[in-house]
């Protein structure tokens, strides 16, 4: 069995996430097909039936030069298009939370003990912390992922001077990880939202005890190189929709239809498939990032590696 509450080193923060879902991978991927599921069939269908004329319609216009034929259709159906931006935010915020909160119930009860874990008992946290859950979500939507965005856009902003690249390789890593030890910390701890968040940003940094050198290399590389790994792959899936795209945009001869509306029919069907499909595998790879910022936050936890120590030892003592 894993040992969560102990100190880690920057390789074994790699080797130990792979191990997990070695050990736990289809349960829990099986519990968050279950939990998520729904919604992550309902954004993937709303993107492919509600936007895919829009964006045909968008590529056409920017093919044919004949921009009126977007500024007509958003014209005639901005209602439609207002209601499915306001659906898709809603059901993605959702997908986002729950996302997060996903591997830190899972990896709490796994922490505890548990080892069958069923979607039954991950849907009872989630309720039983009902409270806690909407206002992580109104804190992750209205207040952390919007001020992580402009100090994410910030950086992007900077790479005109080159410095940008730089701040981003850093910046990126570290809001990463705070966003997850928020989420970690906040259902591990009698913490408050905002204390949380302290605890969150303050750990990335230095131990609680302040005894020991600071942490952040080794968290900083460790969701660096996950990051890479997880871009690459997902890199991968994402870009061949795209050169179904082009090809066929180049192999194609001079059609009205097309031209007006490239995504129609059938080839934009395929297109936005093959999108949701991508779209899916991003978000089964992200959990691997999950569960290394997970077993991050249980090293932070200084002031209960001992404690567990001492009662896995009196458990051995207790099965002899």
């Amino acid at each position: 069995m894993m040992q969560f509450y102990k100190k880690r080193d920057f390789g074994t923060f790699i080797s130990d996430s792979f191990a997990f879902f070695k050990l736990h991978g289809k349960n829990y991927f099986k519990n968050f097909i279950l939990l998520n599921g729904l919604l992550l069939i309902l954004m993937v269908v709303l993107i492919i039936l509600g936007f895919r004329e829009f964006f045909g319609v968008l590529l056409g216009s920017n093919i044919g030069g004949q921009s009126y034929y977007f500024e007509q259709m958003l014209t005639d159906n901005l209602g439609l298009f207002i209601l499915l931006g306001v659906l898709l935010f809603i059901i993605s915020t959702a997908l986002m939370t729950i996302n997060f909160l996903f591997p830190v119930f899972y990896m709490k009860r796994v922490a505890e003990g548990h080892k069958d874990i069923k979607t039954d008992d991950l849907l009872s946290d989630f309720k039983a912390n009902g409270k806690k859950v909407f206002l992580t979500y109104l804190g992750l939507t209205f207040l952390v992922m919007p001020a992580a965005t402009i100090l994410f856009g910030f950086s992007y902003f900077l790479i005109i001077i080159f410095i940008g690249i730089v701040l981003m390789l850093f910046v990126g890593p570290t809001l990463f990880n705070i966003i997850l030890f928020l989420c970690y910390d906040y259902f591990n701890s009698e913490r408050g939202f905002f204390e949380s968040l302290s605890y969150a940003v303050r750990s990335q940094f230095s131990y609680t005890n302040g005894r020991e050198g600071s942490p952040y290399w080794k968290y900083w590389g460790s969701t660096l190189i996950m990051g890479i790994l997880f871009y690459i792959i997902t890199a991968i899936f994402s870009s061949i929709p795209m050169i179904l795209y082009f090809v066929t945009l180049t192999t194609t001869t001079s059609n009205a239809e097309f031209e007006k509306n490239p995504l129609g029919g059938s080839f934009g069907m395929l297109i936005f498939f093959l999108y949701g499909i991508s779209t899916l595998v991003s978000s089964f790879l992200m959990n691997v990032m999950y569960v290394n910022s997970g077993l991050m936050y249980y090293d932070s936890r200084t002031d209960l590696h001992q404690k567990v120590e001492l009662e896995e030892i009196e458990t051995i003592g207790i099965n002899e």
